[in-house]
């Protein structure tokens, strides 16, 4: 077996323990990323819902407000805007490479992008449930709690999945300017023409995507009522 690994992929078997290291700090810029992007995408998008015309909090300000800023970075190429947010890495984590310096830029580019998935995923629950909440007295919060986010569930969890799709290959491009990871050790190899690492590494992402979609949809699927 290691004799045909070595025929066809020569060039990654001569290098295991960077391709592990690869590995372990995509996973690292991942468990560092999604869990404060999903927080802050939410409350982003909740807060959007509840201050649009017609919310159960409706503030104009508040919603022009909140939806121009994640418009603004949603508008952005992530490769753009990880080179613009370098400086702030600079600032805040001390650094604008490796996996402490892709925070930043990972996080502008996946809290915006997660905050119109909860925005989309709320707007699908039924108006007549929010009448109904209203005719028994709710208030705006028991609302929002009860109704939008519970009837959201299924919605939301198929938007993180989408997201997190998503932040892999935002990882993968924040290799471009030395942030670690897949992507950096991609970049590295194959612009030495060893393209077989470059494959070797879109065969990891693909499987990373499958098994994040795979788990993303069992458990939407099962929350779905």
């Amino acid at each position: 077996m290691a004799e045909f690994l070595n025929s066809i992929i020569p060039n990654v078997m001569s290098k295991p323990d960077l391709l592990w290291k690869a590995f372990v700090e995509t996973l690292q810029m991942l468990a560092l990323t999604a869990p404060i992007s999903f927080l802050l995408g939410l409350v982003l998008g909740v807060a959007v819902v509840a201050a649009k015309p017609g919310g159960v909090l409706r503030n104009k300000w508040v919603y022009l407000l909140v939806g121009k800023v994640i418009d603004l970075f949603r508008s952005i190429p992530f490769i753009l805007l990880a080179l613009i947010m370098m400086e702030l890495s600079r600032l805040v984590v001390g650094t604008a490479t490796g996996v402490k310096g892709a925070i930043i830029p990972l996080l502008f580019g996946t809290v915006p992008f997660f905050a119109r998935q909860v925005e989309t995923a709320m707007a699908e629950v039924p108006p007549g449930l929010i009448e109904a909440a209203e005719s028994m007295g709710c208030g705006p919060w028991d609302i929002l709690w009860r109704v939008y986010l519970k009837e959201s569930i299924p919605g939301i969890v198929r938007g993180g999945t989408i997201t997190l799709v998503s932040l892999i290959g935002f990882t993968a491009m924040a290799g471009a300017i030395g942030a670690g990871g897949l992507g950096n050790f991609a970049i590295s190899y194959g612009t030495r023409h060893q393209m077989d690492v470059a494959y070797v590494v879109i065969l990891i992402i693909l499987v990373m995507v499958s098994l994040i979609q795979t788990v993303g949809n069992r458990i939407a699927k099962k929350a779905t009522h």
